[in-house]
């Protein structure tokens, strides 16, 4: 994953309404509900369905930190769809959403300015097509270089032009050398 897909992902764990179980039995048998098959499980784990099973049974009450890490990470990317894509829908139709990061900013602009890109710490609430785009990118597979180029194209519109007030000489705007990015909706 890249570093927006986890900023997704972090910000949709946040809007959990209820939290995930928390004892192995609890999230292998969560997991068997979503998957159906102890074979699919152990699939998706890297364990055999033997050992899925002695999980959902209770034989056995601690997994490999490995182990244990893939199983909460699984959980909890399968946990309360129906919240995350209400929270997306509304980010997507009137929301927005809010980007915050220090990142390197590279951009091309008219002859005579500076072009070296330099860290900025910024904090912009993008509007809701940008949200969507991003959203869409991310179901259609998008990488991550893409995903930055849609923020990019945000910040450029949003910040650097002031939605066309100044700055029209601006016409390409990078997001490098992510030091951190958080996202908000």
């Amino acid at each position: 994953m890249g570093e927006i897909e986890d900023a997704i992902e972090r910000v949709d764990r946040e809007s959990f309404t209820r939290q995930p179980p928390k004892t192995l039995k609890g999230q292998v048998g969560y997991l068997l509900k979503q998957m159906g098959s102890a074979k699919a499980v152990a699939q998706e784990l890297g364990v055999t369905a033997d050992s899925v099973n002695r999980y959902r049974r209770g034989a056995r009450k601690h997994a490999r930190a490995d182990v244990a890490a893939k199983i909460n990470d699984s959980v909890r990317q399968r946990w309360q769809p129906m919240v995350r894509k209400r929270r997306q829908k509304q980010a997507a139709a009137s929301g927005g959403i809010t980007v915050e990061t220090r990142a390197r900013f590279g951009y091309t602009s008219s002859a005579g300015s500076t072009d070296d890109g330099r860290f900025r710490r910024l904090t912009v609430k993008l509007p809701a097509t940008y949200a969507q785009r991003l959203f869409d990118a991310r179901k259609a597979g998008a990488s991550d270089q893409e995903m930055r180029g849609i923020i990019a194209e945000g910040f450029k519109e949003i910040y650097f032009q002031d939605g066309g007030g100044r700055a029209a000489g601006l016409s390409d705007v990078t997001l490098n050398d992510i030091d951190y990015l958080d996202l908000d909706y």
